[in-house]
């Protein structure tokens, strides 16, 4: 077997402990008690505790194996593929596993958040340790009761042998004295051409629960004595709350109460993922759904405009200072307003060469600009959480990608230490960036403190798409020069928005380019935005790529072969030394669309664009095909190459890969959010517009680069550049170039059936 060893001390705390279970076995967990104090440690009996701790192997003597999972799974499988990693290297067989889902704690885990496409990257090399090292004692404790070398020893499925004895038992067997070994310092980890388990295609773990209805997702979460919840926030962007009479509402059946809460404290320094729109608002608490959504249409409130304001947030760069203006913004003026930033100087992120001296003696120039507008999550589950505030200390069952981030904030809002907040991670029906926001659960709490009541809080849909966090809106303006002879001689581009800017100043095309500028700016505003799919790339890209297909066709190059000699500039000549891509793997997925595609074959009435972008740490290419029919345009198949490195789950790569180009196809053509004075003008789906199912692709093929890397992740990189994909092709079946998200208005999309 080829192995190789790796220290099992990986982080700045013991990474496993060890203890027996009530009636034998052994179990694992990550972290250990490194993280407990001591009257906490003097208070755990192990033997019924241990059955509790977060993040743990644990084997039972009939040799059954349960593992934690860590991460909140949204959708993008982390249940299943992190403990895929583990079960390899304990080197089990995949049937006698057990998945569960680990409540939040801190004090155990180095890591307890889902997003960025970085669980799979940031576990591996733990996630293998813990599994090897689990092993190793269970090999240790057979050496020594078979009084052999642990070398001599081999594992396999669950079983241990000592092949020159003829020795065997299973690791349910040698648990319990496996439990009283030391941990090995170093432990061998699994060649890549030994995998069993990674590489293969395993089913979700939760999929027959999902199916069948079982209770997963905090929305379905129910308690003897709980009450039902809701909010209501500000109709616009720019007011807050002046007074509500609540006498009518109070009156109604099955209604407990209405209360006025304020969710941060005015002292309070907010982290990266306390965005929080509304801060004061009104909660109706009451028996059941339906009377707490009459009880909110009897409500009488008053609400006045908000002044400038601002707040110190503690985020990834520090210290900041945010402000928020007063006033009622409307699209129209945001237009305005962003028109007039690309007319002025803006912060200067990269420069190479002398891009001006280059713009005056170029040959040709092309210039154009990008625009997108806000975007709405629109998760399939509405916003909810269950809290239950008992004198100092809170339980909370709900969605959330960053249980760590929200638990200071809630232990800071109630005035209560950070370690009697009792976070237990539900299933997510979406995410992909609202739920690291977990305001809601802030605002359970509070509600339930004040009631003095167990309450499960749920938003209306309106409320979820009009209380914030989108995605941004924003602009970019690219500009390009060749020579006389068509060689791309310099690369301008500028990028805005409200209230951050896109630009990616390091990426494809830098370094590829003599003469090179990148510059942005953003524009403070009160509606508030986050992280949504792919952040900043969901746009750039789109931009970026639909740029680079018309300067192919200005200098007269396949849009592929004009990817690649840039890329081949970018390798033999690199500008600059902060690029932040690798050129061949860039490269190589460009090829590899190429060739699973077919790209120089003609196909008769079919159109072709390609797109490619690198982002999250993987790469991407596609080609996407339509046909118009009857001016009517029919999306038939995209084509994907992918670089992710190692592959932990196929089939649920590929799902993950489809999921985001039918997502990314859905926002260039219809994703948008309007606002005329303060109001969101699209609050449910009768408006806001969604890709349907017989507009989506008819076939997509993703394909994997294969190589032996650590993995990264996949449930965003295929997002972006599918955005320019839809650009470029419908420039070639229309003759028409598209700047301006969302494609479709003025196109008709064909729902023929599949």
């Amino acid at each position: 077997m080829n192995m190789t060893r790796i220290k099992s001390n990986i982080n700045r705390r013991s990474f496993l402990k060890a203890s027996a279970l009530a009636g034998g076995g052994m179990m694992l967990s990550f972290n250990g008690l490194a993280g407990l104090q001591k009257e906490e440690m003097e208070e755990l009996n192990l033997s019924e505790e241990w059955f509790e701790l977060n993040s743990y192997i644990k084997i039972k003597e009939n040799g059954e194996v349960t593992l934690m999972s860590a991460n909140p799974e949204f959708g993008s499988n982390v249940k299943t593929s992190m403990p895929m990693i583990l079960a390899e290297e304990l080197d089990v067989d995949w049937k006698d596993v057990t998945v569960q889902q680990a409540d939040f704690y801190p004090e155990r885990f180095q890591r307890q958040f889902t997003g960025g496409s970085m669980g799979i990257l940031l576990g591996w090399k733990p996630l293998r340790a813990a599994g090897s090292t689990a092993r190793q004692m269970l090999v240790n404790a057979a050496a020594q009761t078979w009084n052999v070398s642990s070398t001599e020893i081999s594992t396999e499925a669950g079983k241990i042998y000592h092949k020159a004895s003829g020795k065997k038992a299973s690791y349910g067997e040698m648990a319990s004295k496996a439990a009283g070994v030391e941990v090995p310092k170093n432990v061998p980890l699994k060649g890549v051409t030994d995998f069993k388990i990674i590489g293969t295609s395993t089913k979700n773990v939760d999929g027959k629960d999902i199916v069948s209805g079982k209770s997963l997702f905090g929305i379905d979460f129910d308690r003897e004595g709980m009450l039902i919840a809701m909010i209501v926030h500000p109709p616009a962007f720019g007011l807050k709350l002046k007074s509500v009479d609540d006498a009518a509402a109070k009156s109604m059946p099955g209604i407990k109460d209405v209360i006025t809460i304020k969710t941060l404290l005015e002292d309070y320094e907010r982290n990266a993922f306390d965005t929080e729109t509304f801060t004061e608002m009104v909660a109706i608490v009451g028996n059941t759904t339906w009377e707490v959504m009459n009880a909110k249409k009897a409500l009488k409130i008053e609400w006045e405009k908000i002044s400038d304001s601002s707040y110190v947030m503690n985020g990834w760069g520090g210290k900041q200072t945010v402000k928020v203006p007063g006033g009622l913004e409307s699209t129209q003026g945001h237009a305005t307003r962003m028109a007039e930033m690309m007319k002025k100087p803006a912060n200067v992120l990269r420069k190479d060469g002398d891009p001006e001296e280059a713009f005056r003696n170029a040959a040709k120039v092309l210039e154009r600009t990008y625009t997108a507008p806000y975007l709405a999550h629109n998760t399939m589950e509405p916003v909810n959480c269950f809290a239950h505030v008992t004198g100092d200390k809170v339980e909370i069952y709900g969605p959330t990608q960053a249980p760590e981030f929200i638990a200071g904030t809630i232990a800071a809002r109630l005035g209560i230490p950070k370690k009697n907040v009792n976070i237990k991670l539900a299933r997510m029906g979406g995410g992909f960036g609202l739920r690291a926001y977990a305001h809601h659960m802030v605002e359970a709490a509070v509600i339930s403190q004040k009631v003095n009541a167990p309450i499960k809080m749920v938003y209306t849909r309106e409320d979820d798409m009009t209380y914030g966090i989108y995605r941004p809106t924003y602009i970019a303006t690219y500009k390009a020069a060749f020579d006389k002879d068509n060689n791309l001689i310099a690369f301008h581009v500028k990028g805005g928005g409200i209230p951050e800017h896109a630009v990616h100043a390091n990426r494809f095309p830098a370094g590829a380019v003599d003469n090179y500028l990148a510059e942005g700016w953003s524009l403070d505003s009160n509606i508030t935005i986050g992280a949504f799919r792919a952040p900043r790339s969901n746009f750039i890209a789109g931009a970026e790529q639909s740029f680079l297909d018309e300067l192919a066709e200005l200098a007269g190059k396949d849009p592929i072969d004009f990817r690649l000699e840039l890329l081949e500039r970018a390798k033999t000549k690199p500008i600059g030394q902060k690029n932040d891509y690798d050129v061949d793997r860039y490269a190589g997925v460009l090829k590899l669309v190429k060739e699973k595609s077919k790209w120089g074959e003609s196909k008769p009435n079919v159109h072709r664009g390609v797109a490619a972008y690198f982002c999250h740490n993987t790469y991407v290419a596609q080609v996407l095909d339509l046909e118009m029919k009857d001016k009517q345009a029919v999306f038939q198949k995209v084509y994907a190459a992918v670089d992710c490195g190692i592959v932990v789950n196929p089939d649920a790569a590929k799902n993950m890969g489809e999921g985001g180009i039918v997502d990314g196809i859905g926002n260039a053509l219809f994703g948008e959010l309007t606002f005329v004075e303060g109001v969101p003008e699209k609050k449910n789906f009768d408006k806001y517009r969604l890709i349907r199912q017989k507009e989506a692709p008819k076939s997509i093929e993703i394909h994997f680069v294969k190589n032996d890397k650590d993995p990264t992740g996949l449930g965003e990189p295929l997002f972006p550049p599918i955005f320019a994909a839809v650009a470029n092709v419908l420039y070639k079946a229309t003759g028409k170039r598209f700047y301006d998200q969302p494609f479709g208005k003025n196109l008709q999309v064909s729902q023929s059936k599949m």
